[in-house]
This record gives structure tokens, sequence and C-alpha cells, in this order.
């Protein structure tokens, strides 16, 4: 007979009872399953890194290798801000590189029809590259320049000079109309438009401020031509080799592209002298003498002081090693050998 009669158990410590053996069972589940979630977090952490890995790579070998020039690559290159050269220590976007070769390209075939052969076609798309190239580089190069130099660009010039382009000719077009001559002429959406605005008038800004000579030389056509009655052909003479002189030679569409000479004789009257005025590219001043004209064609002389002083200046950074290129623009996008080129691989465009 047992001396001591267990105590009956009161219904609270059964129910604790019982919720430590159901916690116990519980545990046996709850452990795996945190085990299985902490792998499927370093798989799913591998995979991501592994694909982006893969994409940075595929994307690489597009821009560096293979020099991918499509829709893609284009687009790749115009939301991550990946380098195609280094001019003075500033990158050169791969997406200015793009745009411009894929306007020139585009604007070529659109005047003379698909490139010829398969060898002919090469060499003149390898030519349509090295400009694009050297163009990106110019234009890096004036956004450096024009940093140091407290020179901006704002979005009203911006705006004037699309509108200008929009009404060239006198013909008030729609901007919708306007886009779509961009877009079939140049294959440009509106914004690559206004960044190739952008890229020009800074650049045009910048070969001014930084040609002093150029400015002098201006001053004394002015006090030539008032001497001289407004003969620009005299006024040539007399400048030598500092000065350009053409004529058109007869009436031309006052569409012409010509840098903005029959925009500006447009406005004047038979006999009458322009003052000096840039040209639209920014490569030098101008000054246009109206001969005739009528509604839609005008003939003209003129005079053109052309900026050096910038092209020095990049010629000098080639042949100081300050150009490196990362792309080897000796071969086509299918490693086709074009020949020499003016730029090497990544090493610097000297000379």
């Amino acid at each position: 007979m047992a001396l001591f009669k267990e105590k009956p158990k009161t219904e609270r410590e059964k129910v604790e009872e019982r919720r430590d053996e159901v916690l116990s069972r519980g545990r046996k589940f709850k452990y795996p399953m945190q085990y299985a979630k902490h792998r499927l977090v370093i798989q799913t952490v591998i995979i991501a890194v592994v694909a982006i890995v893969a994409m940075v790579a595929v994307g690489w070998l597009m821009l560096y290798r293979w020099q991918d020039t499509g829709d893609m690559a284009y687009r790749i290159t115009q939301v991550i801000p990946v380098p195609v050269a280094e001019v003075d220590g500033e990158k050169v976007r791969y997406s200015d590189y793009l745009m411009i070769y894929r306007s020139n390209l585009i604007t070529a075939e659109q005047q003379g029809g698909q490139l010829g052969g398969l060898e002919e076609g090469d060499m003149m798309r390898a030519d349509y590259h090295q400009a694009a190239l050297s163009a990106a580089v110019e234009y890096t190069y004036a956004l450096k320049l024009g940093k140091e130099l407290g020179i901006e660009v704002t979005d009203e010039e911006i705006d004037a000079a699309f509108e200008d382009h929009r009404k060239v000719g006198g013909v008030d077009r729609s901007e919708e109309g306007f886009l779509k001559i961009v877009k079939d002429n140049f294959g440009m959406t509106k914004s690559e438009y206004r960044r190739m605005l952008y890229l020009s008038l800074m650049r045009a800004k910048v070969a001014q401020a930084v040609d002093k000579e150029a400015l002098e030389l201006a001053d004394q056509v002015d006090s030539h031509l008032a001497g001289s009655g407004g003969d620009l052909r005299a006024t040539a003479e007399a400048m030598g080799d500092s000065a350009v002189y053409e004529e058109t030679g007869k009436l031309v569409d006052n569409m012409n592209v010509d840098e903005g000479r029959s925009d500006k004789a447009m406005t004047l009257e038979p006999g009458q002298v322009s003052e000096r005025f840039l040209s639209n590219n920014g490569d030098g001043y101008y000054y246009v003498k109206l001969v005739e004209k009528n509604n839609t064609q005008v003939n003209y002389n003129s005079l053109k002081i052309a900026f050096s002083e910038f092209d020095h200046m990049v010629e000098e950074l080639y042949a100081e090693d300050k150009v490196h290129v990362y792309i080897d623009l000796d071969k086509d996008n299918d490693g086709v050998e074009n020949g020499e080129g003016e730029f090497q691989g990544e090493e610097s465009a000297g000379g």
C-alpha cells in the first residue's frame, strides 16, 4: 500500500501539459522548414548573381567584342552609361557613339540606298564607325572644356534650335510631322535629336570661345568690308588663306544644307551683306551677300572664317596619348578585317 497517494492534476496543469506536448511535436516540422527556407534563399541569391554575371558578360561581349550596333545594344548603352573611349580623363559615352553612327548610316542609306557589296559595304561601315567615334570624342572633349570654362547650353537654347530646324526653309511643319522626318532620315527619337542638338551647340560654343584668332580675323573682315563696300571676294583675297570665299553661281533651294547660309540669305535684300554669324555646326563665322532670291530659292556669295583652335587641341590630345579607345575598329561587327583605321583597340589613337 502506497504511503503517499498521487495528487490529482488540476485542469490547468492538464492544459499546460497538453500544450507542451503539442509544441514538442510541432518543433519536428518547424526546424526542417526553416532549413528549407534558408536553403531556398541561398539558391535564389546564387541564381540571381549568376544571372547578373551572365548578363554583364553578354553585354560586354555585345559591346566590346562583337561591337553590336543593333537596337538591343543601343538600348543597353542608353540605360547603362558605359564608355566607348576616354579623352583627357573624360569618359566618352557608348550611347553617343552609337547614336551618331546609326544616324549617319541611316542618312547614307536614305540618300544612296543600301550599302554596296560585302567588301565595299564593310569598308563604308568602317568609315562610318570611325567618323562616329571621332565625333563622339570631340563632343565629349567639348563638354569637358565647357564645364571648365563655365559654358552652358540651356533647355531654352535647345528648344530654339529645335524650332529653327522644324521651320527650316520657311515651312512651318507640325512637330509630329517634323519628328517623322527626323525618324525617317536620321533614325532618331525626339530625345535623341535633342541630345544631338545639345552636343552640337556645346561644341559650337566651345570652339568659338577658345578660338581668339578667329575672332581677330573676323574683326579684320568687318573693317575690310566697311572699306570695300561689302565686296566679299575682294575681302577674301585680302585675307589670303584665312578666309574661304564661295559662290552658289545660281539659284539653289532655300532648304539647302549649307550650315545656315541659305536661311540667312533669305532674310537679306539683293546686294546686302549680313553681319557675321556662327555656322550651324559651329565650325566658323560666316558672312553672306545676297545676289537674288525668290520664294523658294536663293543665290548668294559667302565668306568663311573657320575655327581651327579646337581642332588643334584635339589633335594634340591624340599626339600626347590622351585619347584611349576601348573597341577595335579594325574589324567590323562580324570580326571581318577592314584594313587600317585611325582608332586602335584599347590603345591610344595617337597622331
